[in-house]
């Protein structure tokens, strides 16, 4: 029992020694904080007092009259900034319609090329396409022809075509799918030769009905 009271006690004065010291730092903070009050307080009674003697001169000197005709002075300056700011717009507007005009003649000057190559496109569509030249060509056989011929055929006929054998052999494939080419084979070359006209011509009245 004699050790609990002892540890008790050294509780005790602990907790008074913190709280003595909390006390102490609590006591200072106020006397702190009430002497920057003080100051200001002294500040601002200086301050309305100047503002008092401040007022007292301005009414004696007739700062009133003395406001009303600056206004009148300072008003024209008004005006002036807004006459010149249309003055600057000015230049402006005529660089800007000047832009424009530059840019209206850059298009019309364009135009005329536009035209020229617009009038020089039909000169290339006239060319016939390469399903074109591969059916004329078979419907001009009277044998079938395998697609490295029908190549080379072309290639003779139109150097400047670059035509290659496995694009005609494609355009030969799709010709046969539109029933506008026969394809037979003799051992282990395909051979393809024009499709009849009657054949052909019934083949496409099916295919506008599909399509329609």
């Amino acid at each position: 029992m004699s050790e609990i009271q002892v540890h008790a006690t050294g509780l005790a004065s602990q907790y008074i020694a913190q709280v003595t010291g909390d006390l102490e730092r609590n006591v200072k903070e106020q006397e702190r904080i009430g002497a920057e009050i003080e100051a200001l307080q002294e500040q601002l009674g200086a301050l309305q007092h100047d503002h008092s003697v401040l007022v007292s001169m301005h009414e004696a000197l007739g700062g009133a009259n003395a406001a009303g005709e600056a206004d009148p002075t300072a008003a024209p300056t008004v005006p002036r900034q807004a006459t010149v700011e249309p003055r600057q717009s000015k230049p402006k507007t005529a660089a800007a319609t000047s832009a424009k005009t530059t840019e209206s003649k850059k298009s019309a000057a364009k135009a005329p090329s536009a035209k020229a190559s617009s009038a020089k496109a039909p000169k290339t569509d006239t060319k016939p396409t390469l399903v074109n030249l591969i059916r004329s060509h078979l419907e001009q056989q009277s044998e079938p022809r395998s697609a490295a011929e029908v190549s080379a055929a072309l290639t003779q006929a139109h150097p400047d075509r670059g035509v290659k054998t496995t694009v005609v052999r494609t355009t030969l494939e799709g010709l046969v799918a539109k029933s506008q080419a026969q394809r037979t084979k003799q051992g282990a070359s395909v051979l393809y030769t024009a499709a009849a006209a009657s054949e052909s011509g019934a083949a496409e009245p099916q295919q506008e009905a599909v399509a329609g």
